[in-house]
């Protein structure tokens, strides 16, 4: 189950939600979304919020709607990459903020990093 941000739009938080399983392959190309319905008691959210996930994910291009077949994610795989580049810029932004209001130097950052690459991404 999502824990919502207050900082956030519920629609955009379950958007970055779907965008993620995209990115790490639970959700695969062509793969067919849940119903708005269905959509909506997966993540405890109004059935008009579900609506509104939907409508986000395709005007990013990330998915599509089949007329009565229902919502697809897009078989277009530079999509998913380009999906997956900007996500990792958001969130490599929103850490070197976080780092710059610590008062944390680049040098320091590096090296923070580089003994976190030890531990986590093994």
């Amino acid at each position: 189950m999502l824990k919502y941000e207050t900082n956030a739009p519920i629609y955009l938080q379950v958007v970055d939600a779907i965008k993620l399983d995209i990115i790490n392959g639970k959700l695969k190309a062509g793969d067919k979304l849940p119903s708005g319905r269905d959509l909506a008691i997966q993540y405890t959210i109004n059935p008009n919020t579900a609506a509104r996930v939907y409508q986000e994910l395709e005007r990013q291009e990330i998915c599509f709607t089949k007329r009565g077949m229902g919502t697809f994610v897009t078989e277009d795989h530079q999509k998913i990459i380009e999906c997956r580049k900007q996500m990792a810029d958001e969130t490599l932004h929103r850490f070197l903020i976080g780092l710059k209001e610590l008062g944390i130097t680049k040098e320091e950052a590096i090296e923070m990093i580089n003994e976190a690459n030890d531990i986590c991404l093994i």
